[in-house]
């Protein structure tokens, strides 16, 4: 049948369809491979596949221990990125696990120590008693106030503490003080199994993934104009989603670098409304309802011309695979040609990332994050004379420097400025 080879064709679905059956050791090999062989190659797609992977890691742990459950994630982790270390999402995933396992370690810490606390305040029977006449001590000055025991500012916590309590049960013989008022042992607080509030974390971050694009089309209208001339570059799902968002209720022109070599296939799918065969996009609601169907004017070029076009250019718009620390951009290779184009004509750029591309990798060598493909897709090899002679290179990302780029734009934030970026990264 001609679906069975699409079917177990390795990517994103058939991993997915895997881990349900696999066991989990096999499921993280499995991954490592596809990162390897670069099968799952888009930034949603790694961050898909890592999250659903640590959902299953955290799922089959059978321990509370916090301690140990981040034994386990690192672990997966660094075998993932050993894989691939310039997929820098992959790490964006698993040290947002790390930080949950960490915030629910933390806050039952912080509940354990706030419960043994209220369990060992001194009780005050007087204060409680006649909780007006505390009041009147703490703010009379008279000599009254030193005939009666005064109620510390405890007081009110203490009765409320006695309030919500049951009454004290009998302590066991030659135990005294080791039970509370409540009942419960002191410093031996029942313990919350962390794995729970962790699954749902990580069921969030699923979910978030899955809106991303949306969240992020929310604010297309606040930046895109009636009768503005759009230049945008690369299939980007979540570009194609925030031109369609303000379509719907302005007209616009857009200019579509088609991204030659490795992006003009998909880009001419986007364009024209006809998908490719790949999963990747297939799964995309907007390919099946391109700009022309809503009365935009869209016109592809070829990469080369992108110069001669920016001094009619009103805005750019753009993707990118990965932000970093310094507000520097890792993207689809002719994006920082586009940029500093963009630069000398005075044009903004908008970069539209959703926040789980936000990495704290500084780029102090961004030669070593930049990745490449095949070379062929340059020079093809029946110019076999013409290969032995020179190097062909095919990059398949570039880095774009902070200072070029004017606006993010993410699903839970805008940050105007390269300022207002490094305060929010540094929290």
């Amino acid at each position: 049948m001609p679906s069975t080879p699409a079917a177990l064709t390795p990517g994103l679905s058939s991993f997915l369809k895997s881990l349900k059956t696999n066991p989990i050791d096999t499921s993280i090999d499995n991954l490592i491979s596809l990162l390897k062989r670069r099968q799952i190659r888009h930034s949603r797609s790694c961050a898909t596949a890592t999250a659903y992977l640590l959902l299953r890691v955290v799922s089959a742990c059978r321990t509370s221990d916090a301690a140990k459950l981040i034994e386990r994630v690192q672990s997966v982790g660094r075998r993932l990125l050993a894989a691939q270390p310039r997929e820098m999402v992959v790490g964006n995933i698993v040290r947002r696990v790390l930080g949950l396992i960490r915030d629910e370690a933390e806050d039952d810490r912080e509940a354990d120590f706030t419960l043994s606390e209220t369990e060992s305040q001194p009780q005050t029977p007087r204060a409680m008693d006649d909780p007006s006449e505390a009041m009147l001590s703490r703010h009379d000055g008279s000599d009254r106030s030193s005939s009666r025991p005064t109620a510390s500012l405890s007081a009110p916590i203490s009765m409320f503490s006695l309030l919500s309590h049951p009454e004290p049960e009998p302590s066991l013989p030659g135990t005294p003080a080791s039970a509370s008022p409540s009942g419960k042992l002191l410093g031996n607080p029942p313990n919350k199994d962390v794995r729970a509030e962790v699954l749902e974390g990580i069921n969030e971050i699923i979910d978030e993934l899955g809106q991303v694009d949306d969240q992020i089309a929310a604010y297309a209208l606040d930046h895109i104009h009636s009768n503005e001339i759009i230049l945008t570059h690369t299939s980007s799902t979540t570009v194609q989603k925030f031109l369609l968002k303000a379509a719907a209720k302005r007209k616009f022109t857009v200019i579509h670098a088609e991204s030659y070599p490795n992006n003009h296939e998909a880009t001419h799918a986007t364009v024209s409304g006809t998908a490719p065969n790949d999963e990747e996009i297939l799964s995309s609601e907007s390919f099946q309802k391109p700009l022309i169907a809503l009365g935009i004017t869209v016109i592809l070029i070829p990469d080369s011309a992108v110069f001669a076009l920016m001094s009619r250019v009103n805005k750019v718009i753009l993707g990118t695979h990965s932000v970093l620390a310094n507000g520097g951009l890792v993207a689809a290779a002719g994006t920082r040609v586009i940029a500093r184009a963009a630069k000398v004509h005075q044009t903004p750029v908008v970069v539209v990332s959703g926040v789980y591309k936000l990495s704290p990798v500084y780029p102090f060598d961004f030669e070593s994050l930049i990745e490449y493909g095949d070379s062929s897709k340059v020079l093809g090899y029946e110019d076999g004379d013409l290969v032995d002679q020179i190097d062909v290179q095919n990059p398949l990302y570039d880095y774009v420097p902070a200072e070029l780029v004017d606006l993010y734009i993410t699903n839970l934030w805008v940050f105007l400025d390269l300022y207002s970026f490094d305060l929010w990264m540094s929290k």
